[in-house]
Parts: structure tokens; C-alpha cells; sequence
């Protein structure tokens, strides 16, 4: 991308006044379509706008022209940088594409991020049925990597965060590629809150509905003709929890998912299964625990029995890497100030401490 120079930095102002804004030019190259970078009717143009909205942004042909403070303009500059990088790469932009780049190249300001927009948002896991599967946060790139890199990874998050999507796309890739025989995919069978008393059918019918979430990220990443025939095969096999214990997984990639529903040595049980040529994914989010009252979270404790255990991993993402509506994210952050603030009752004493 070519840029113009910006117009001379401003004399020193007097003390206690703000400094000059100073103007730039962007110059986005030829071979990059413009409605992409902007977006239809200008979408991605507003958002832009509203994420730098101390700063005035110009458009004329292919130049982006922005007046502001150095800071702002020298960082929406980078972010125009990142948008051309993700369009070269053959991909769309979408607004929250871009709010995300914007988040990015800020936790890179403060300090707190180092990576490029580009290469998170560009990162291929799978592709299936016309569309691909790619992180969109950094914690979730962190996340995949983890999973390349270690034999036992821990997902641990909110709802929404992509903790069980990503680690089935990653199984789905590792089986497609030959580098496992089989998926292995398993939950607790424990009610979220309700019971549901007796259920009629077959014991596939009973446990259809704890598994059901698993069989539809499965229905995103393959032709769903396949899946009957890879599952009588042994390929993929999705079964509760307690059909684990006493088995030996060789050359297998294995998710245990909803693992704060776990007690801590249904854990262990679960770990010790991991055979060779095997991984692991463990995915949960010990906020949302419906084990009956007085029974421990396996998936609290694992962190406090496992942590710097060679090649075990903790991956933990946050309300920031929410993929799903915007509010999700925003009713997450809600509810644990809601945690912090409410007095708390002593398990052992029962009274409020």
C-alpha cells in the first residue's frame, strides 16, 4: 500500500493546549477494489468512522484521506493496511471483521497484543460446503495453535466463544489429513437446570439430546450423507461420557465438551483413556456448572492439578472473543459483575461471607 507524506508536524503548541491534528493520505493500490475495503452502501465505511470517531475520514477514488490526532491517524492507517491484506487474500470483509481488526491493532497500542489482524483473520482450519471455518479473535488463534502444538489442550471460556466449534473443525481436519483414524466426540448426560424425568425410546433416543449440539457442528463441517456411514464405520463416534471409562483411544482426536459438568475424577477417568498417537480437546465454561449442589467442578480442579504439566495446555478466552450476537458478549460481562458483587454463601458453613 502507498501512502502520502503527512503534512509537517505542527509547531509546539502552548503548554496546556491539545496538539494540532495533523492529515494523511492513504492511497490504497489500484488492484484492490475499493467497494470491497468500504463495503456496500459504505458499511464498513460507518464502522470505521464510529471506531475512530475523533478522527475525519475522506474518501476520494482510491485515496483515504484522515485528520485527526497523530495517534488515530497513524493507527486507522495500519488498520486500512490489515483490511488490504485480509481483500489480497482473496477473503470478504465484514463489519465485525473489522471491529475486531480495530481491537486488535489497540491491544497492540496498549500493550496487551501483538498480533496482526491479517494473519488471525486469514488463518484456514477447514473448509466445507462452500464456506471456511477460521479463528476471528486472537485468544481463538492461540487456541488453534494450541491444539497443533500439544497433546492435551483445555478450551475454557463463556458461551459463544467458539471453544467447542474450533476444536471440532481442528478434529475434522486431523482426520481428513490422516493424522488420526477416528473422532471420538463425548459430553456428561447432565441436565442444564431442568429435569427431564423419564425419556421414551431406545438408549440412543435417551441420549440424543445431550449429544445433540456435537451432531450439529458436525452437520456444518461435512456432507451430512457421510455422517451415518463414518459413524457405523467407527470413524466418528459421539457417546456420553460414562461409555468411556475402561478404554484405551490410540490414533484418535478426542473432545470431552461441557467438562465443568464433570465431577474431578470423572476427569481423571477421562484423561487417563488417552492412548497413543491420540489428542485431547477438553472444552467448558466453569461458570455455567449444573452438577447437583455440594459436587466439585472436575474442570475447576484440573487447573489447579495440571498447570504447568508438560504438554498440557490451558487455553482461556474471554467475553472479547464472543462470535456470536453482540450481546452475548455483553450479557457475559453482566452477569459476572452481577457473580462479584453478591454476597457469597460458605459451602461448608452455609452463611454469607
Amino acid at each position: 500500500m502507498a501512502s502520502t507524506d503527512p503534512t509537517p508536524e505542527p509547531t509546539a503548541q502552548p503548554t496546556g493546549q491539545a496538539p494540532a491534528p495533523v492529515r494523511h493520505v492513504v492511497v490504497v493500490p489500484p488492484e484492490v477494489p475499493m467497494v470491497g475495503l468500504l463495503g456496500a452502501r459504505d458499511e464498513l465505511l460507518r464502522v470505521l468512522e464510529r471506531a475512530f470517531a475523533k478522527a475525519d475520514v475522506l474518501v476520494r477514488g482510491n485515496e483515504i484521506t484522515v485528520t485527526g490526532a497523530a495517534a488515530e491517524v497513524a493507527l486507522l492507517e495500519r488498520l486500512v493496511e490489515q483490511m488490504t491484506a485480509v481483500l489480497r487474500s482473496g477473503q470478504a470483509l465484514s463489519p465485525d471483521a473489522v471491529e475486531r481488526s480495530v481491537a486488535m491493532l489497540r491491544a497492540q497500542v496498549n500493550g496487551t497484543g501483538d498480533d496482526r489482524p491479517a494473519d488471525v483473520l486469514t488463518m484456514n482450519i477447514l473448509s466445507s460446503r462452500g464456506r471456511t471455518i477460521r479463528p476471528k479473535t486472537v485468544n481463538q488463534k492461540h487456541y488453534v495453535e494450541a491444539i497443533d502444538e500439544h497433546t492435551v489442550v483445555f478450551g475454557i471460556g463463556p458461551a459463544g466463544t467458539g471453544k467447542t466449534y474450533l476444536a471440532m473443525a481442528k478434529a475434522v481436519q486431523a482426520l481428513q489429513a490422516k493424522q488420526v483414524n477416528r473422532i471420538v466426540l463425548t459430553r456428561p448426560a447432565v441436565e442444564a437446570g431442568e429435569r427431564l424425568g423419564f425419556l421414551p425410546g431406545t438408549l440412543t433416543d435417551k441420549i440424543d439430546p445431550y449429544l445433540r449440539p456435537l451432531y450439529d457442528a458436525l452437520h456444518d463441517m461435512l456432507d451430512p450423507d457421510s455422517i451415518p456411514r463414518l459413524m457405523a464405520a467407527g470413524t466418528i463416534e459421539v457417546a456420553p461420557l460414562a461409555y468411556m471409562r475402561g478404554r484405551t483411544l490410540n490414533d484418535a482426536f478426542i473432545i470431552l465438551d461441557e467438562a465443568q459438568n464433570t465431577s474431578p475424577e470423572q476427569m481423571k477417568m477421562f484423561l487417563t483413556r488417552l492412548g497413543f498417537g491420540s489428542k485431547i480437546v477438553v472444552t467448558g465454561d466453569v461458570t455455567q456448572v449444573d452438577l447437583p449442589s455440594g459436587t466439585e467442578s472436575g474442570l475447576r480442579v484440573v487447573q489447579d492439578i495440571l498447570e504447568g504439566i508438560e504438554d498440557v495446555h490451558f487455553s482461556r478466552l474471554t467475553s472479547s472473543d464472543v462470535v456470536r450476537h453482540r450481546l452475548v458478549g455483553d450479557i457475559v460481562d453482566a452477569y459476572g459483575r452481577w457473580e462479584e458483587a453478591r454476597p457469597r454463601v460458605s459451602a461448608a458453613h452455609g452463611r454469607k461471607r
